[in-house]
């Protein structure tokens, strides 16, 4: 189904830049400044110092050796880099939707939609974004760039993510979050859309996150999930069967005779990866897509802009 019809039955929008554009102003309107504002920032060079500029940024440092005052160059803050990834496997193409629940209520939704508003942002300001999209292959790769062709390049792929998959696909996270570490050079916000179900090694995935904390990178991992069933395993007692949707295996059970040990487990994996995030410093921001949009994604920028 196109999204231009999904989007139809939630707004008066045609396609997913208006809809992004939507969510943009209404959470900007009566910030002062940007969520990203002031973040690419780096050190340059040195110029001199002229009487009455300010004295914020004068290197003393520089004036104990030579005695002449000059003050740091900052490159501009509009050429903040940005590269988002977005996981594509079968998992993110869940849970199955009602024909009058909107397209960002599935996990691929609100990663499509979420890169959308926040690529908008960014476009807004003039800066570089980039796009990553892994499942069991490395699918798509732009580099960051700002030019308007590029950017409606991006619109396009994300709106192609929302078709469901005609082939199953599983996860290779720890791979091809390595190789996009690799191909992240200069420094850069990255942003990661992901449920972080795979079947690798959990310290094999906690490293390939802390890959991306390479050369001073900041990394946000918004952590898309479905709490009612995969956190809280909310089923009726029926017998049902249950299929992993990436590998096909089938398990015929009772909900309620899984659900206590799946719900330990599944809430001691979350603290986890949260902690681990924290101690590598990398934003972690939960989702459940069965919360409001505007309110998870306002959220996260109302603190970016506070803190950093």
């Amino acid at each position: 189904m196109k999204i231009e019809s999904e989007i139809e039955k939630v707004s008066s929008f045609q396609h997913l830049e208006m809809l992004a554009n939507q969510v943009v102003e209404g959470f900007i309107s009566g910030m002062h400044k940007s969520p990203f504002h002031g973040f690419s920032a780096e050190f340059a060079e040195h110029k001199v110092y002229n009487a009455g500029e300010s004295t914020k940024h004068i290197d003393w440092k520089l004036f104990a050796k030579t005695d002449r005052l000059y003050t740091k160059r900052f490159e501009e803050e509009t050429n903040m880099r940005c590269h988002i990834i977005v996981d594509n496997s079968s998992s993110m193409h869940y849970p199955e939707l009602k024909s009058n629940q909107p397209f960002y209520e599935k996990k691929i939704g609100f990663a499509v939609l979420a890169s959308a508003v926040l690529m908008n942002i960014l476009k807004k300001q003039r800066d570089a974004v980039g796009l990553s999209v892994f499942s069991d292959n490395y699918e798509y790769y732009a580099p960051e760039k700002g030019s308007d062709r590029h950017h409606r390049m991006l619109l396009n792929k994300l709106e192609q993510l929302l078709e469901q998959p005609k082939v199953k696909k599983s996860t290779d996270t720890i791979t091809y979050l390595h190789q996009i570490a690799e191909k992240m050079h200069r420094r850069s916000m990255i942003i990661l859309f992901t449920d972080m179900f795979q079947s690798e090694d959990d310290e094999k995935l906690f490293n390939a996150l802390q890959h991306l904390k390479h050369n001073k990178h900041k990394v946000v991992l918004f952590h898309v999930v479905d709490y009612k069933t995969e956190l809280k395993f909310n089923f009726d007692n029926t017998p049902r069967k249950f299929i992993d949707v990436e590998t096909g295996e089938e398990v015929s059970i009772y909900a309620d005779n899984v659900k206590d040990e799946y719900e330990k487990k599944a809430e001691a994996y979350f603290k986890n990866l949260a902690l681990t995030c924290a101690r590598n410093q990398i934003k972690y921001v939960p989702v459940n897509v069965g919360d409001n949009f505007e309110k998870i994604l306002t959220t996260y920028l109302v603190e970016k802009q506070n803190f950093g």
